[in-house]
């Protein structure tokens, strides 16, 4: 298959190219998703990372479908798990199962073993089946009955969560919030994005049904190893290194915070930067870059205070006063 902006698959693709394919899933997931080119960002910007990413958002707002389209849009496997109550931790990882043929037991993949993998609702599912991702999330490879696995390369988590109907649910711990590179929010669409929501749907669009949308990959394993190797060089000023340490440490200074961003969120916000420098079409992080990254970056790495929580105040706010104060570098 031919990609946009590139010349052979078998080659290794250009940095120039590269971005001109990840730039085309804006155009391609468009056609399915109205108006959340934020989110869009996000998730390009996680592959670039090798990152998971947290949706946030509340039900209807196209969770879903976003990660159906990005996987539409790009020539990687995808597996959906719907995690419930009963789901246990061998439905997702991956099982021996005993053949009566050879009388021997034998590893059957669970849907772990993929590229993209969309775990839908994960706060639904009990800690012990949360936890089963953590082992896959960070070290890239599943343990069953003393064996490891690699998964797949890449290998990247998409999962949505609901911040209302909390009944039933179980909420992420600390450690396996930190997992996650990005906490994108998935807002309600403004008004006339909704507008243009029901006028694809009376003109026939079924989400279900993507490939009728018109959406096709444009992007594969080579565009995105070639632009992985290109945001490796994107270089960092002893300056911007100091100015991401400086903002983490003054979370962990705040008064409305109880837990502040450690050094892997320090690490985390430098790598998201640094894939938006280079998205942007440049070789240097700025301090604009690290602004631009801070929220999604940070906001799932801090827990407020019960009083300041009990007041109103949210970890944005928090985040985005501390940008305001912490002196940036010139």
């Amino acid at each position: 298959m031919t990609y946009p902006a590139t010349e052979s698959t078998g080659a290794a693709a250009t940095a120039d190219s590269a971005r001109a394919s990840l730039e085309a899933l804006r155009t391609e997931i468009g056609k399915a998703v109205v108006g959340q080119d934020s989110a869009v960002t996000g998730l390009v910007v996680a592959l670039l990372c090798r990152g998971h990413v947290l949706l946030e958002g509340v039900p209807g707002v196209a969770k879903t479908l976003l990660v159906r389209a990005l996987a539409a849009s790009l020539e990687l496997d995808t597996k959906r798990v719907q995690f419930t109550p009963d789901l246990m931790p061998s439905d997702v990882t991956g099982s021996l199962v005993y053949d009566a043929r050879t009388a021997e037991f034998s590893f059957q993949d669970g849907p772990v073993f993929t590229n993209l993998l969309l775990a839908d609702e994960i706060n639904r599912t009990p800690p012990k089946t949360q936890s089963s991702l953590l082992e896959a999330m960070e070290e890239r490879q599943v343990t069953v009955d003393g064996t490891p696995r690699k998964l797949p390369e890449p290998f990247l988590v998409a999962a949505t969560m609901n911040p209302v109907e909390y009944e039933g649910t179980y909420p992420l711990p600390e450690a396996q919030l930190d997992r996650f590179l990005l906490k994108l929010t998935v807002p309600l669409p403004s008004r006339e994005d909704e507008i243009g929501v029901l006028n694809r749907h009376a003109a026939g669009f079924d989400p279900r049904d993507l490939k009728a949308a018109g959406i096709r990959p444009v992007a594969g394993p080579v565009q995105l190893e070639a632009a992985r190797e290109a945001v490796a060089r994107v270089s960092v000023s002893p300056e911007i290194a100091g100015y991401v340490v400086d903002i983490c440490r003054a979370t962990r200074e705040s008064p409305s915070l109880v837990l502040g961003v450690s050094p892997r969120g320090a690490t985390a916000l430098l790598a998201t930067a640094r894939a938006w420098a280079w998205l942007t079409g440049r070789d240097y992080v700025t301090p604009d870059d690290v602004k631009a990254l801070s929220l999604p970056t940070l906001r799932h790495r801090v827990q407020l205070r019960p009083e300041a929580e009990m007041e109103g105040v949210t970890a944005d706010a928090v985040i985005t006063a501390i940008l305001s104060h912490v002196p940036v570098p010139r």
